[in-house]
C-alpha cells in the first residue's frame, strides 16, 4: 500500500513539474511562435492557433506579433536636389513575414523598430535628395482636381490653382519610390514593409521665407496672367457691344427716318388737298400760324402796306375802329 502511495505522490509531483516547467503552451490567433532549445532554433515557425507541447527547462517559446505593426520615426531633415532643405516625417506599417529570419536577424521588435529608423530614414533622404522641392510638395500639375473651365472665356474657377512649372515626378510617386527602396532591405530582416506616407513636410527656418517669397510671386504672376486675359476679353466684349450698339442706332435712325418720310408726305397730302378745297381759307390759316411763330407781345415790324404778310393786319380794328 505504501509503495502504490510512492508511486501516486511521484506521479503527481512528476506531472507538476512538468505543468509548472511548461510543457504546455499555447498560440493565440494574433501570434505566431518560434521555438529555441538552447539558444538554438528548433523547427519552423508556428502561426497556427492551438495548444502545442515542449520540453520543459530546456526548450523556450519565443512569440511574435503576426498582426500589422506601426513604425512612426522622427522628423528627417532632407536636402533637395535644388539645394533646398525640409524637414519629412514619415510613418509606416509593417509586420513579420519571416519569424526565423526575425530572430536570427534583429531577435525584438525594439531591434526592428530602430533598424527600421535606420533603413527608412537612409531611403527618405536617398530619394528626396535626387529631386526638386516642387516635386515633393506636390502631387500633379494642378493644385486640386476637378477643376472646370468656365464656358467661353477659357479661365479656371480658382485663379489661386494655377500651377506655374510642370512636374515630372509627384508626392505620390516620390513616396512610393521610398517604399520600394526600403521593402527591399526590410525584408533580410524576415520583415514585411507593408505602406508608408509622408505625414508632414516642413521647410528650414532658412527656406522657408524663400519658399513663402517664391509662392508669393507665382500667385502674383498668375494673378497678372488672368487680369491680362480678363481685360482682354472685356475689350472685345466691349468691341462687340459698341458695335451691336452703332448697329441697332443704324437701324432704328433708318426706320425712323422712313416713318418720318411716310408721315411728311402724308402730311403734306392733307394740306395739299386742303389748299385744293379752299386755297383763301388755307391761306389765312398758314398767315396765322405763321404770326404765332414770328411775333410777340414785344416784335416791332416795319412793313410796307403791300407785304403779303400784312394784307390781313390791315383789316385789323385799333381800339374798335377800322385802319381801312
Amino acid at each position: 500500500m505504501n509503495k502504490l502511495s510512492n508511486i501516486i505522490i511521484a506521479f503527481i509531483i512528476m506531472a507538476t513539474v512538468l505543468i509548472v516547467g511548461g510543457i504546455f503552451y499555447t498560440v493565440d490567433e494574433t501570434e505566431q511562435v518560434v521555438v529555441t532549445q538552447f539558444g538554438e532554433l528548433i523547427g519552423e515557425p508556428i502561426k497556427e492557433a492551438g495548444l502545442r507541447l515542449k520540453i520543459p527547462f530546456i526548450q523556450k517559446v519565443n512569440s511574435f506579433e503576426k498582426r500589422l505593426l506601426e513604425w512612426d520615426g522622427d522628423a528627417t531633415e532632407c536636402p533637395t536636389l535644388d539645394g533646398k532643405f525640409i524637414w519629412v516625417d514619415t510613418t509606416a506599417r509593417w509586420r513579420i513575414k519571416d519569424p526565423l529570419q526575425f530572430m536570427k536577424s534583429v531577435r525584438t521588435e525594439i531591434g526592428a523598430q530602430t533598424r527600421l529608423d535606420d533603413i527608412l530614414d537612409g531611403s527618405t533622404r536617398e530619394v528626396i535628395s535626387r529631386h526638386d522641392l516642387s516635386e515633393i510638395i506636390r502631387s500633379s500639375n494642378r493644385l486640386s482636381e476637378g477643376q472646370k473651365e468656365i464656358e467661353g472665356f477659357g479661365l479656371t474657377e480658382d485663379f489661386s490653382q494655377v500651377v506655374i512649372n510642370p512636374i515630372e515626378v509627384g508626392r505620390q510617386e516620390l513616396t512610393e519610390m521610398i517604399l520600394k527602396r526600403a521593402q527591399k532591405t526590410v525584408s533580410n530582416y524576415g520583415i514585411e514593409l507593408v505602406d508608408l506616407k509622408i505625414k508632414r513636410l516642413n521647410y528650414t527656418k532658412g527656406v522657408r521665407n524663400k519658399i513663402y517669397e517664391r509662392m508669393i510671386s507665382e500667385r502674383k504672376r498668375a494673378a497678372e496672367k488672368y487680369r491680362s486675359e480678363g481685360q482682354g476679353r472685356r475689350a472685345e466684349i466691349e468691341g462687340k457691344k459698341q458695335k451691336e450698339l452703332r448697329q441697332i442706332q443704324s437701324e432704328a435712325y433708318k426706320v425712323s427716318q422712313e416713318i418720318k418720310g411716310k408721315a411728311d408726305a402724308k402730311a403734306i397730302k392733307i394740306y395739299a388737298d386742303a389748299y385744293n378745297k379752299d386755297p383763301e381759307f388755307y391761306s389765312f390759316i398758314k398767315t396765322l400760324e405763321t404770326y404765332k411763330n414770328v411775333v410777340s407781345k414785344d416784335s416791332v415790324f416795319v412793313l410796307t402796306t403791300d407785304s403779303d404778310i400784312y394784307k390781313y393786319l390791315k383789316g385789323i380794328n385799333i381800339q374798335g375802329e377800322s385802319s381801312f
